[in-house]
């Protein structure tokens, strides 16, 4: 079964662009191959506030989903220093 990626608009208009070009085509290849295929299988559940969210560990950064359905909304993309610190802000 194939998932449908829906981004966040803070994603696309913030976080993406902060990418490099080497980590901006990892990330998208992770969310190809992983997410869209078996996100249940990769994507790592989070626990406490963020229950029902998962996490994809791609290199540095963090890329955090839930599963909708035969979705995969995407909440954030970032370095793994700040992302859950940012993704209080963007619930």
């Amino acid at each position: 079964m194939t998932y449908s990626i829906i981004y966040h608009p803070r994603v696309v208009s913030e976080d993406i662009p902060k990418l490099g070009t080497a980590e901006r085509r990892r990330i998208k290849r992770a969310i190809e191959q992983k997410l869209a295929k078996r996100p249940e299988v990769f994507g790592i559940p989070l626990r406490y506030s963020l229950k029902g969210s998962r996490k994809l560990r791609v290199g540095d950064h963090r890329v955090i989903f839930r599963i909708q359905q035969k979705e995969i909304f995407i909440l954030i993309i970032q370095h793994r220093s700040a992302v859950y610190q940012n993704l209080h802000k963007r619930n």
